[in-house]
């Protein structure tokens, strides 16, 4: 392993465990195994070694993300979009870790995380729910509960040790991951396609313009 990647992955390893607070620069140097001045000088400050290691993790998940097959219809795109996240999802599980803290948090890391994935993303299935919605196949749903229906059973996929005591079998195959990664996004588009026609109550719906 290249020692960019070797030191971007030890990174993920220890924000994933330790949180961005408690992974001081002392402790981040030796679990990288450098010199205590070694992340300002090669990143230029913690913040941005971070970023660094988000965008490496994130990259590893894109680089085989499975294309959508644009000719099928939305609820298949969709589906396909879906299964493909949580397929991704196990390449990096600590990144699932780090997200979960940070969503919590109200940063310059949650704007960085929003600002260059998490809005991007949503834009590419939007399109797509507002016309399942105007068809009447899918009742308005707001945007925030629209997130973490589709995020949330990612932790289905990555919580390992949980999954096991739950009956997953240990060292469980490509094959059984992929299948599990069906099923789950199976039940989200099920899940979102069986809500009401009615209006939401409260909160933007993914079909209203934004101001």
């Amino acid at each position: 392993m290249p020692e960019e990647e070797s030191i971007l992955l030890r990174g993920l390893e220890a924000f994933a465990e330790l949180g961005y607070d408690r992974a001081s620069a002392r402790e981040l140097a030796r679990r990288l195994g450098v010199s205590h001045n070694f992340i300002n000088d090669r990143y230029g400050s913690k913040a941005a070694f971070w970023r660094a290691v988000v965008d490496s993790a994130m990259g590893a998940q894109f680089e085989v993300m499975p294309e959508v097959d644009t000719s099928a219809d939305d609820v298949e795109q969709l589906r396909q979009f879906i299964t493909g996240l949580y397929r991704t999802s196990v390449i990096r599980p600590q990144l699932g870790r780090i997200f979960v803290d940070e969503f919590s948090r109200d940063s310059e890391r949650l704007d960085y995380v929003y600002e260059r994935y998490i809005a991007p993303t949503l834009q590419t299935i939007v399109p797509g729910i507002e016309r399942l919605v105007a068809a009447g196949r899918m009742g308005p749903v707001p945007m925030d509960v629209l997130f973490f229906a589709i995020i949330g059973p990612i932790s289905g996929m990555v919580e390992v040790p949980l999954a096991r005591r739950l009956g997953r079998p240990e060292g469980a195959s490509p094959e059984q991951l992929s299948a599990t990664a069906e099923m789950l996004a199976t039940l989200v588009v099920n899940g979102l396609l069986a809500t009401g026609s009615g209006p939401s109550e409260q909160g933007r719906r993914v079909d209203e313009p934004e101001g």
